[in-house]
């Protein structure tokens, strides 16, 4: 194993019985526990003072570890922000692009953030505002009120820091264990973490308090729970009082599987009291934020393109393209993330894959939309993401390939990107058209230090007839990382910019006459 390197702090630890579960897997509170104690080393190092966990960013539990194994935790500090300590941080040395990477990233979480609470208020006015159906009269559907768990702690010296304050990982460990029960009483199977939703501490707490957690199951989304949890301190006389401290809450998500180890379905939640629609609510904003979050923060390598254009394989590219969007239109799984009367956005979550489909209503012809989508040299005139289209290649009616340039994102170079375009209408009655597009190589237009190249890898619009002067119009884009940035923040809820290009398409759908012909008012 590799030294750590400067300003890194390396934690080997063996895992024995005590660490574990029942089933012999490293418990999630443990792992807390030593990713908390890291995490404080690696910031004591660079202030040269105690440190205490203020907070802690979304948690993603990929693999699970058991008995007998050893697990090494790495952490350094990767930016030092201004903070109400009586102490000046020093800032942060950059020794390689990676630092530099982290640093950046660092950046985007801090103003994640910051715009949590502002996010999730907008997004529980829109929740208050819509009709989603709330399971009234399905069956299957259950109260949360038997998933209520509460525990209570005393704080020992083991448990706090030689200042007395409690450890930050064991507060985070008593919570995991009360989560882990009230998940537990809904699926009646073995619940294990998947993700924690933002730490953030409120308050100390020291040795001498009593923390009482309280445990509940928000809401259930098909294979995965988010259980609440809200923690108080009492010294003795607020216990006496039964005044406490609030100090922490946080949402984790679970997941678990029955005794032959297969994923289990959690029964939909019917929130009967306010409080209940209160948490209901909660957990669908927050599921939201946690998407948007999850994909900005983290940071994956864009894959080469692959596909070069040749015009000896112009029939498999282009079916291959039809036939990829027509696959991810009919995957199972979409789970709505907004709705309004004429506009609904999906997304499907795959390992490492991230799609969204956008719904559009049109009270127009579907041919017409065919006619208009198909044409990406319009693009521009209603899509903000996109600032130029002009065609590169007719290849022929049905497949043209087109340079694309999009705006400046994220104070970064613009992006440009090399399209293949392939169009059909549909052989049996006509009312279904397919606009395929991908990215491929051309050797013709080479990469410009202008623009950072980007690849789609399966996008496109399906389009069907409702009646003879309407149409639903769905988009769908398997969502690269080169433009992810284009969506991360209205996946997350901070942005409108999906709804807005939605709502200006309609608008120019709409307004366009048969002829194709605008319409003036």
């Amino acid at each position: 194993m590799e030294p750590p390197a400067p300003g890194e702090v390396l934690m080997s630890q063996a895992i024995q019985p005590a660490h574990a579960d029942p089933r012999g897997e490293l418990s999630a509170g443990q792992l807390l526990k030593w990713i908390d104690t890291t995490a404080c080393l690696a910031a004591e190092k660079h202030a040269g003072v105690s440190c205490v966990t203020a907070s802690m960013d979304d948690i993603q539990f990929e693999e699970t570890a058991r008995v007998g194994q050893v697990i090494s935790i790495k952490a350094k500090v990767t930016r030092a922000f201004s903070t109400s300590m009586e102490i000046h941080l020093k800032p942060v040395s950059l020794l390689t692009e990676q630092d530099r990477v982290e640093h950046s990233l660092a950046s985007e979480r801090r103003k994640i953030r910051l715009q949590h609470e502002e996010t999730f208020k907008n997004l529980m006015k829109e929740r208050s505002k819509s009709d989603d159906a709330i399971g009234d009269g399905e069956e299957g559907t259950v109260s949360t009120k038997s998933t209520s768990v509460q525990s209570i702690e005393l704080v020992l010296p083991p448990h706090a820091n030689h200042h007395g304050n409690t450890f930050g990982g064991q507060i985070m460990a008593w919570m995991e264990t009360v989560a882990n029960i009230s998940a537990s009483r809904l699926c009646q199977a073995h619940p294990f973490l998947k993700s924690v939703d933002m730490f953030k501490f409120r308050g100390p707490s020291t040795v001498g308090d009593r923390l009482v957690f309280s445990a509940i199951v928000n809401n259930t989304f098909e294979t995965c729970v988010e259980v609440g949890v809200r923690v108080e301190a009492f010294d003795c006389q607020e216990w006496a009082k039964d005044q406490g401290r609030h100090i922490n809450s946080a949402f984790l998500i679970y997941g678990a599987v029955d005794d032959k180890q297969e994923l289990v379905t959690f029964p939909r939640i019917k929130p009967v009291s306010k409080d209940d629609f209160r948490r209901y609510y909660g957990a669908l904003a927050r599921k939201r934020i946690r998407l948007g979050r999850k994909y900005i923060i983290s940071h994956k390598k864009e894959v080469p393109l692959r596909v070069h254009w040749n015009i000896n394989n112009q029939v498999s590219l282009s079916d291959g393209n039809v036939e990829a969007l027509q696959k991810l239109a009919a995957k199972s799984g979409w789970e709505i993330t907004s709705a309004s009367e004429k506009i609904k956005i999906y997304t499907l979550e795959e390992p490492d894959i991230l799609s969204v489909w956008v719904e559009k209503h049109v009270a127009r012809p579907a041919h017409l939309a065919y006619h208009l989508l198909s044409d990406f040299t319009l693009r521009p005139l209603w899509d903000p993401h996109y600032v130029s289209c002009q065609i590169i290649d007719w290849v022929s009616e049905d497949d043209q390939i087109y340079y694309i340039t999009c705006p400046v994102v994220n104070n970064d170079k613009p992006k440009d990107l090399v399209v293949l375009v392939s169009r059909r209408s549909s052989c049996k009655d006509g009312s279904t058209f397919t606009v395929a597009m991908k990215s491929v190589l051309l050797a013709s237009v080479p990469s410009s230090p202008q623009y950072i190249r980007s690849e789609i890898t399966c996008a496109g619009f399906v389009i069907h007839a409702v009646s003879s002067n309407s149409c639903i119009v769905s988009y769908f884009n398997q969502i690269s990382d080169s433009i992810l940035p284009y969506f991360a923040g209205n996946l997350g809820g901070w942005s409108k910019s999906i709804e807005d290009a939605a709502a200006s398409c309609i608008q120019f759908i709409e307004n366009t006459m048969d002829d194709g012909l605008t319409r003036t008012s």
